[in-house]
């Protein structure tokens, strides 16, 4: 007899995840080794971007790194906690401009080369295996914009019995 419960069977999204997570690990690996205390790879690209446009919104640097409002203001949060960003009242009484403080603008120089070196690294991965993970993703995308994952999992999902 087999199990009702669906999440018995293999999760497709769980070896894209674990990838995706010991590849951060890694990184972090990196900063740790170099002795960031408390720096986390997903800050790299905030705080790369706060270095070059100077402080901007919560939404405007969401919108420069085409991340959600809400993501960007979690990691905002997690590197205010670090000492890395401060915030400001902003031009009016919703918004705040997050600035680098010392302590992050120092961290800059390493961030840069550390993104760079990563992205080097993806292209060599991309050389090693017979499917480039950056084509795979484009191809998905494509596919995607043909027919969206919402029509996709329509066509699959049957309604329980009411």
């Amino acid at each position: 007899m087999t199990s009702s419960d669906p999440t018995e069977s293999p999760d497709p999204w769980h070896s894209l995840h674990e990838l995706l997570a010991a590849m951060d690990a890694e990184i972090a690996q990196v900063y740790a080794e170099r002795g960031l205390e408390g720096v986390r790879p997903r800050f790299a690209y905030p705080l790369i971007r706060l270095a070059h446009t100077g402080p901007l919104t919560i939404g405007e640097l969401a919108k420069s790194l085409d991340r959600s409002h809400s993501a960007t203001s979690q990691t905002v949060a997690a590197m205010r906690k670090e000492g890395l960003v401060s915030s400001e009242p902003g031009p009016d009484s919703r918004t705040r401009r997050i600035d680098l403080t010392e302590r992050g603008r120092s961290l800059v120089p390493f961030l840069e080369a550390e993104w760079r070196a990563t992205h080097a690294t993806v292209a060599e991965l991309d050389g090693e295996v017979p499917y480039a993970m950056t084509a795979v993703v484009q191809e998905v995308r494509r596919a995607l914009a043909r027919r969206s994952m919402r029509q996709r999992i329509l066509h699959h999902l049957a309604e329980p019995p009411r």
